[in-house]
């Protein structure tokens, strides 16, 4: 498992650092009190049937960061797990910081008490020094905007664990509409329908009575051909542009026969070369 600790000042960028792991394909968790962490791992590891892979956990100020003066002993355990684990500390400079906090007009979490903004920032960096000195990765945001910071995440820490672009192939029925977060949409409704055989009716695009009715055909042969050399044509590209994540839909009309075998076989090709990808049938009970 690969566990990412997202921390740092308030107004520094954590919501856009942990928005762009999840966009990477981590599984996120924000605000998590630093005391819970040992049985968080512990839990997420004994996962069954399969445990996370990609867990990243936002810790700051407005938790208390509670279990701080345990945080070497907590770092042990987790360590323990042989898992990687990086940790990743954002800053800025506390002119950068108020000026944020006065155009949000947001309330910093160590203000409630009426604690003047400037006092607030200095008493939660001394909150998460320790954090702060055993980081693997110290990112400044002052001079930052949304699109840099993200980049310079996607550079200084996802190339460190992933070298391509996540990409999901999921299949679909049109009946239920179309997918709203895919960037390719493949119509494969022209294609021989098996829900039209009674005995196949009942099953799927994975069961092999439906593969070999598919399969002779040669224009779902072509279909699959053509959809696989787009995709190897112009996914570099995309990469190229830094995208951390794509998704491809793929559709017939109920979603459970001609687009499932697609995705399934299209998958298999793409796997051949690509480590970074999953499949999911978005319609299929």
């Amino acid at each position: 498992m690969k566990l990412v600790i997202v921390s740092g000042l308030s107004g520094s960028g954590k919501t856009v650092a942990l928005r762009t792991l999840e966009d990477a394909g981590y599984y996120c968790i924000d605000n998590l009190p630093l005391g819970m962490l040992p049985e968080l791992v512990d839990n997420m590891i004994n996962t069954s049937p399969e445990p996370y892979d990609l867990v990243a956990v936002a810790i700051d100020a407005r938790s208390g960061v509670d279990g701080s003066n345990r945080f070497e002993e907590i770092m042990q355990h987790i360590k323990n797990h042989s898992l990687q684990l990086k940790i990743l500390f954002l800053i800025a400079d506390t002119s950068r910081l108020l000026k944020r906090f006065s155009e949000t007009r947001r309330k910093h979490p160590l203000s409630r008490n009426g604690l003047p903004l400037a006092d607030a920032i200095q008493q939660e960096k001394k909150l998460l020094e320790d954090i702060h000195t055993n980081a693997d990765l110290v990112v400044d945001s002052s001079n930052l905007n949304v699109h840099e910071l993200r980049h310079v995440i996607i550079d200084q820490l996802l190339s460190q664990t992933t070298s391509e672009m996540g990409i999901l192939i999921q299949s679909f029925g049109f009946k239920d509409g179309v997918p709203a977060d895919t960037d390719f949409v493949f119509d494969v409704r022209c294609l021989p329908n098996p829900h039209w055989e009674k005995d196949l009716r009942p099953l799927s695009g994975r069961d092999q009575a439906v593969v070999k009715y598919l399969e002779n055909y040669a224009e779902v042969g072509e279909m699959l051909e053509s959809i696989y050399s787009f995709l190897t044509d112009w996914i570099p590209q995309f990469e190229k542009e830094n995208r951390s994540y794509m998704t491809i839909s793929i559709g017939c009309t109920g979603g459970k026969h001609r687009s499932v075998y697609l995705a399934e076989r299209l998958s298999a090709r793409l796997q051949q070369d690509r480590q970074n990808l999953s499949t999911r049938h978005r319609d299929m009970a």
